[in-house]
């Protein structure tokens, strides 16, 4: 909307740059272009105001599917006014001018006009397709369509309108039509999901059997290893006490050799010994037979003396003294 100052009997109007600004004076055209700004005399003035900016137009509208289906489109259409000159004769885009506000509608009129040649050329797409080739196919299909179709409608460029761009932003049935539609291909999602949790399964079973199998392999391994070690333990003891009778019987073999060579020279030390006291005892007796047996009663009375404790005093009465003395004297005789 331009914006437009009063000053005594006077206005001034400043419009946007995307707006495009026809002034005439009776009848005869003062001022155009776009971004103007000018004073002007609002009894003898008529203003218009075209935008020439892009402009965005959202439609929303139902069809029919060959097999009697409905469907809602969901479109954009992206226009401007190329030739403004053209757009305000053909349209109302005259405004107030002590306001600036335009006096009639013509971006509705633009509206109706577009969104009605869109929808027929749209339904005349989604007419001629069943519903499952128009949820498939139907977006390009009716997009080309309405941007083909505008793009021929002989109206537009006597407006003065140019279509830059249209989208469709969705193509829908019917909430049940859409949930009976979308039924086959969750089941056959939960189908693949309970396929892929029964292969998780099978295959978790198919590892704990292979790690069971695995433990049990280990364990006979180990149980046969374990065998293979009593056997050798078995087989070492056997041959530590075969070794160790052999060593004992060498041992006793041993002492016993030597017990007999130790007894044969105790035999033969003990015969020197008795041969050499049998000498030594004949030459003491041969020695003792040539000696006066008063002299054997001496030593003998000696050696006897040499076994009794230690005397120090020994007292003699008279009468002992004169037997002994009798004896010894009577003995010398003889």
């Amino acid at each position: 909307m331009a914006d437009i100052t009063r000053r005594a009997g006077w206005r001034h109007l400043r419009s946007a740059p995307t707006a495009h600004i026809r002034h005439q004076r009776r009848g005869r055209l003062v001022h155009d272009g776009t971004g103007l700004s000018f004073w002007f005399r609002p009894l003898s003035a008529a203003l218009s105001e075209v935008p020439v900016d892009d402009r965005e137009l959202a439609m929303a509208f139902h069809a029919r599917t060959a097999d009697f289906q409905d469907v809602s489109v969901q479109s954009t259409v992206t226009y401007r006014i190329g030739d403004p000159a053209a757009a305000a004769t053909r349209l109302d885009f005259s405004v107030d001018p002590d306001t600036g506000a335009w006096r009639g509608t013509p971006l509705e009129q633009i509206a109706t006009l577009l969104t009605e040649t869109a929808q027929q050329h749209a339904l005349a797409v989604l007419a001629r397709i069943p519903l499952a080739q128009a949820l498939v196919d139907g977006v390009a299909a009716v997009r080309d369509r309405i941007a083909a179709g505008l793009a021929e409608e002989p109206r537009l460029p006597g407006t003065g309108i140019e279509v830059v761009a249209v989208r469709v932003v969705a193509l829908r049935p019917e909430p049940e039509v859409e949930r009976a539609l979308r039924t086959p291909a969750r089941e056959q999602i939960q189908q693949e999901a309970d396929r892929a949790t029964y292969e998780r399964r099978a295959v978790a079973v198919e590892r704990e059997r292979t790690i069971a199998e695995n433990e049990l392999a280990s364990k006979i391994e180990l149980a046969r290893q374990e065998e293979q070690l009593v056997d050798q333990r078995g087989t070492n003891a056997r041959r530590e006490a075969e070794e160790s009778a052999a060593a004992d019987a060498v041992r006793a073999e041993a002492e016993a050799s030597r017990k007999v060579r130790l007894a044969r020279a105790e035999a033969a030390a003990a015969r020197e010994v008795g041969a050499a006291r049998a000498e030594a005892q004949t030459a003491w007796l041969r020695a003792h037979a040539e000696v006066p047996p008063a002299t054997l009663h001496a030593l003998a009375a000696t050696k006897a003396a040499e076994q009794l404790p230690r005397i120090g005093h020994l007292t003699l009465s008279p009468d002992v003294l004169t037997g002994l003395l009798a004896r010894l004297g009577g003995g010398a005789e003889r």
